[in-house]
């Protein structure tokens, strides 16, 4: 029995091919294959019913889609034989709306007759379901081609593609099409709520410090341009809209890998319902038989928060070729920046604290803003790092067992033309040599990004060769261990002339390309390098998520900001991604009578309780009276030794997080880390000043019984069974758990 198989290998290595085949019979005669080597083809879950109508139905075993005949798709969570939808439709409410010829098209009817379903095609998986559909518009004479696809690997996801074809006979202008239009009403799953009473999350790059979570109010509007430059140099953003209640949540957003412009705008509307879809610009004329194609789009149903959609729509992105890197071992290490002391910083101040950085086990310092004589250039200043003090200063960090990262900002230059708070700009070398180089704008003038500078467009390759050495002068040459890439968004459009590009948002689309080139030529330079990259008050940008080490919560306004910007990058980089906290003095902020913020934050439990890692920028011992704010004093140096000794003792940052607890419905706010074996806890009062009394609960916990520990003020709270997890407690503006099995 066991010589056949080995005889019919062997004809394979002779070459025989026709005695082979009749051997290979003979061995299948010989020896029948048991039904267990044959299994039966997969099928799939998922069941999609095609109406006389028009409308389907796509039923999966957690959620059901349902399109009607004009095309509007409406997504309910199943859940215990229940189905809960925040999708409120007006009668006959419309899918897809065009604007042809200065005026809004919306009567598309799917034409039942041309519903098809197959198997579907794409990347998220093996099996699912692609329904096919035509709709045409009587008054425009558009006809739209639908494709839905829902796999099994994501029930609660529905990918959706749509492309307007002229069948009119004559040239059309179609400036703006809207798909995925949704009206959300709370009151569905909750009937104590008013419609708009929900937590949203709107990962548009809008503005400095706006929250990006948040309820809504009774009356809201929000553009949430995606990809594109907005107000004064932000954009770029996550491409997602996640509404939820304690009951359902909902989103939409697009799956492409590249950054696309276009906006996910959220309104209440005068009836108080929320009113979001995806909406594009594309101010293009069609001749007849042309096409106009959408972005993938895609409806998510789900139980929970933000991190559920952003958890699932980063995998499908994966699927689809997204790659997300894996942070270097140091990325975990604590941080310390000069940023202290502010834009005049100098080698003797850096190399002053390192006392006090080894005493407090600080791994890392990073050489922060205006170190450089001028944007572009990235040469040091004669007067603050003169000659080779830069590399001198490396030298001793290294030689103290030490790393430090480099502050700097890719694809700008200064040319001539405005100033920041630390200089007035000149004319850059880099624009001098190379004034073909910049990106213009549609009126042939320099675009302008943050801090009103030029821009060097990152589709050309020469500019990619630049920054290419750039960062092996910094790294190779200088010494340095890694970067931190500062105040990045996006790029504007490109109308360069000299360029050729076949698009303007060729320059858009590549700004992935410039960070790639940094990344991978740091690593290639380190190993263990880390770059992070800071999209300065705001949202990150889709396109250089994947080149960078360390994620950061962005110029956080107090802890709140710390701990929901570090739980939605755990979603989109994974559980255990390396999420700087930021600097520690950002916890706490209020504004003076200026209006301008004062950092006077202490609250390390932000960071350390959500996963996420911490960092400073006290000045020492050089803290003079411009210092005094971030001066590490002996009292805050006790609280600064216990927090760093904390995190590098539990370094929770490396481990699983878990999202247990539904943010804006679960009270006291609550986090969830496993790590080694156990289960970490954080809850958090409204303030570091407010004190909460009342019941927590454990979620989580394998079945067993477990020893509670506040770890941060080292007193034991008691024992707890798993299968009834809860604890009555007190405290002030945090709590800090670890559970210990019995």
């Amino acid at each position: 029995m066991n010589r056949q198989p080995n005889v019919c290998r062997g004809l394979l290595r002779s070459g025989e091919v026709l005695v082979l085949f009749c051997l290979l019979s003979a061995c299948q005669k010989s020896a029948p294959p048991s039904a267990a080597s044959h299994p039966s083809p997969a099928v799939s879950k998922i069941e999609a019913t095609a109406r006389t109508d028009g409308s389907v139905l796509i039923k999966t075993p957690s959620a059901d889609f349902e399109l009607s005949p004009r095309g509007y798709l409406q997504a309910f969570l199943v859940k215990d034989g229940r189905h809960i939808t925040l999708d409120d439709p007006r009668p006959h409410a419309d899918g897809t709306t065009a604007w042809v010829n200065g005026r809004p098209v919306s009567d598309f009817a799917i034409e039942p007759s041309s519903v098809v379903i197959t198997g579907s095609t794409g990347k998220l998986g093996a099996l699912g379901k692609r329904i096919q559909a035509t709709a045409r518009s009587a008054s425009s004479g558009l006809e739209e081609s639908l494709a839905i696809e829902v796999y099994d690997d994501f029930p609660g996801f529905a990918v959706l593609t749509a492309s307007l074809q002229n069948k009119s006979g004559k040239t059309l202008r179609l400036d703006r099409v809207q798909v995925q239009q949704h009206r959300i009403n709370a009151a569905l799953a909750d009937p104590n709520a008013q419609p708009y009473q929900l937590w949203s999350f709107q990962g548009a790059s809008f503005d400095w410090g706006r929250d990006e979570i948040l309820p809504l109010p009774a009356r809201f509007s929000r553009p949430n341009l995606m990809a594109a430059v907005v107000n004064q140099g932000q954009g770029g953003g996550v491409p997602v809209n996640a509404f939820w209640t304690s009951a359902v949540g909902e989103a939409i957003g697009h799956i492409e890998t590249i950054p696309v412009v276009l906006s996910l705008p959220v309104n209440v509307a005068a009836d108080q319902r929320v009113e979001t879809s995806v909406v594009l610009d594309p101010k293009t004329t069609l001749e007849p038989g042309e096409s106009f194609a959408t972005p993938r789009t895609f409806l998510a149903v789900y139980r929970g928060d933000f991190y559920e959609p952003l958890r699932t729509w980063s995998l499908a992105l994966q699927k689809e070729g997204w790659s997300l890197t894996k942070p270097s071992g140091e990325a975990y290490n604590i941080a310390w920046c000069g940023w202290g002391y502010e834009f005049n910083v100098t080698p003797a101040q850096m190399l002053g604290t390192v006392p006090k950085l080894k005493e407090l086990g600080i791994k890392w310092a990073t050489l922060d803003d205006r170190w450089f004589n001028t944007y572009g250039d990235w040469e040091p200043r004669s007067d603050t790092f003169p000659g080779d003090s830069i590399k001198k200063m490396v030298d001793v960090f290294h030689k103290q067992g030490m790393l430090v990262q480099l502050w700097w900002y890719p694809l700008t230059a200064e040319d001539g033309q405005g100033k920041w708070e630390s200089h007035k700009y000149v004319v850059s070398k880099v624009v001098q040599e190379h004034p073909d180089w910049l990106v213009l704008d549609k009126n042939g003038k320099p675009a302008r990004i943050f801090r009103s500078l030029a821009v060097l467009c990152p589709a050309l390759p020469e500019v990619q060769q630049y920054y290419k050495n750039l960062t092996e002068k910094f790294v190779r040459d200088w010494g340095f261990d890694g970067h931190k890439l500062d105040n990045i968004y996006t790029a504007p459009a490109c109308y360069n002339p000299k360029h050729h590009h076949k698009s303007p948002e060729d320059s858009i689309r590549a700004v992935a390309d410039v960070y790639k080139v940094i990344y991978q030529t740091t690593r290639s330079l380190k190993p263990e390098s880390v770059t992070q990259i800071c999209p300065c008050g705001t949202t990150p940008n889709v396109a250089w998520l994947p080149f960078m080490d360390q994620a950061v919560t962005a110029d956080p306004v107090g802890g709140v900001q710390v701990r929901r910007r570090i739980k939605w990058y755990k979603a989109i980089l994974g559980p255990a991604a390396a999420i700087y906290g930021d600097h520690v003095e950002l916890s706490e902020m209020t504004k003076d009578k200026a209006g301008q913020w004062v950092e006077h934050g202490q609250d390390f439990s932000s960071t350390l309780g959500t996963g996420g890692v911490l960092g400073t920028k006290f000045t020492w011992p050089d803290s003079g009276p411009r210092f005094t704010k971030v001066a590490l004093n002996p009292l805050k140096e006790e609280h600064w030794k216990k927090w760093t000794a904390l995190y590098n003792s539990k370094m929770l940052s490396k481990g699983d997080f878990k999202n247990l607890y539904i943010y804006g419905y679960d009270i006291p706010e609550a986090y969830a880390i496993e790590k080694d074996g156990r289960m970490y806890y954080a809850f958090y009062a409204a303030s570091p000043e407010t004190r909460w009394k009342g019941k927590i609960e454990l979620r989580g916990l394998q079945p067993g019984k477990y020893r509670v520990h506040d770890y941060v003020n080292d007193v034991d709270l008691g024992e707890v069974d798993a299968s009834a997890a809860e604890l009555e407690t007190e405290f002030q503006g945090s709590l800090l758990l670890e559970t210990v099995r019995k």
